[in-house]
């Protein structure tokens, strides 16, 4: 399972909140496409599959379905907020080759 940092939980919570839903998970997948063969992709989800793999983390629930979770496995998803601007980012060791934009791997 995808490991979220306390960074990033506080991060997904917060945005929660503000959408007015805390009730709704941050759902991490993995889809075809990007420049390196395969792309990450990160919304709040209601509409949770009896199959889906989920987590609480921080008061957050975290849910990857099964097809993204090997490609997940080991993963952080983490927060940052500095002078190069925020965002969340994901650190995979399942990637053995990244595109520039970091939005995309093999």
């Amino acid at each position: 399972m995808l490991t979220v940092t306390e960074s990033a939980a506080s991060k997904v919570k917060s945005l929660l909140e503000d959408e007015g839903d805390t009730n709704m998970a941050l759902r991490v997948a993995v889809r075809p496409g990007g420049c390196s063969g395969f792309s990450y992709e990160m919304f709040f989800d209601s509409d949770i599959a009896g199959d889906d793999i989920k987590a609480d983390v921080g008061g957050v629930s975290v849910v990857v379905d099964p097809s993204s979770a090997p490609l997940l496995e080991g993963a952080v998803l983490d927060f940052k907020d500095g002078l190069q601007g925020a965002g969340f980012a994901i650190t995979n060791p399942n990637a053995q080759r990244t595109c520039g934009c970091g939005q995309s791997f093999s």
